[in-house]
């Protein structure tokens, strides 16, 4: 892996957080970009960055990535090598309210920091984007070889867009860009507006889980270490120009100039209600469930095909859900329930 400063955007938040602390555990130095914004519990993404300030090799700037100039300033002062964008306005739900987060922080966002990439001499760009891109797929499991035509959300719209910009600056300035479908991330630290964090509070607090489209709905539930681990060895993975790329047949995955998208997901779908017995199991209450028609946006199942990521780097996810779960709940109840214990 190399020597220099890496950029993580996002490093107060769920992946981002736990992608740093791995970094600086190997000896890497790491600057971190967050702009600390209400969408969840700021108190939360402050007990991250707290944890993570503690360490030497650490350094922390509070910016939006929408102030064009700040980020230039960054990119300008660093000259990042390599740069892991995870930052972005998260969630397909809220995108059905609030639209215009999504284009400040995802595209406009995201053109600041394929500019200070362009402009500073980055050797690779590392970038977040999402299972939700699949959209009205259905053809199962998903594959990185499949059109992704359809989102049926703006989150997921905002995403697909994000492949698309890095692809055009990859084939324009060739500056060498991986995309990184993450597939239903869970864990330690994990965002309250995620699955499992949304299940067990309504656990903990006896109020009734939703499970939409009547339960019916299966995940592609990935670990939030096996997402690391596979960020952190495609690091030294940069992409090259697939010589075997074709404009008459193109292949969705690669293309002719150093870009690449990877599916990052548990490679082992699972049914939602079956996280809510473990959660039960785990937490030690029943929980009482009302069942839901589907909400828009939502698709009733995702499952990764990750072939390409193992021949690639060697490694696919393989947390099982129930020793998932349990590391979850593990850490849920020393945070959340410590003062209702004490």
């Amino acid at each position: 892996m190399v020597q220099d400063t890496i950029l993580v955007t996002g490093a107060a938040g769920f992946i981002g957080f736990h992608l740093s602390t791995r970094l600086l555990e190997g000896g890497k130095k790491v600057v971190g970009i967050d702009n600390l914004n209400a969408y969840y519990d700021p108190a939360l993404k402050q007990a991250r960055l707290e944890q993570l300030q503690a360490h030497p090799n650490f350094s922390f700037m509070k910016l939006d990535l929408a102030d064009r100039k700040g980020i230039a300033g960054a990119f300008e002062t660093h000259r990042f090598p390599v740069v892991i964008h995870l930052a972005a306005q998260a969630g397909v739900r809220h995108s059905l309210t609030d639209p215009h987060a999504y284009v400040d922080a995802n595209m406009q966002g995201f053109t600041n920091i394929l500019e200070g990439c362009r402009h500073n001499g980055c050797r690779h760009l590392i970038f977040a984007s999402s299972s939700s891109v699949y959209g009205a797929n259905t053809k199962l499991p998903f594959s990185v070889r499949d059109n992704v035509d359809h989102p049926i959300s703006f989150y997921a719209a905002s995403k697909k867009a994000n492949e698309l910009m890095a692809h055009s600056y990859s084939h324009l300035y060739r500056l060498p860009a991986t995309g990184l479908r993450f597939f239903t991330v869970y864990g330690p630290w994990g965002r309250p507006d995620m699955a499992m964090f949304i299940f067990a509070s309504a656990i903990v607090e006896g109020r009734p889980i939703k499970l939409f489209n009547h339960g019916k709905m299966r995940r592609d539930f990935t670990f939030v270490s096996d997402i690391v681990e596979s960020i952190v060895r495609l690091i030294d993975k940069v992409p090259e120009p697939d010589p075997a790329w074709s404009g008459s047949a193109p292949n969705p995955s690669t293309s002719s100039a150093p870009w690449r998208i990877y599916n990052i997901g548990n490679n082992n779908p699972v049914d939602v209600p079956r996280v809510v017995e473990l959660l039960e199991q785990e937490l030690g209450r029943k929980a009482s469930r009302e069942l839901l028609p589907m909400q828009p946006g939502d698709v009733p199942e995702t499952y990764a095909d990750v072939d390409d990521l193992m021949a690639d780097v060697g490694f696919r996810p393989s947390t099982t859900i129930e020793d998932g779960v349990r590391r979850f709940a593990d850490w849920y109840r020393g945070y959340y329930l410590r003062d209702r214990n004490s």
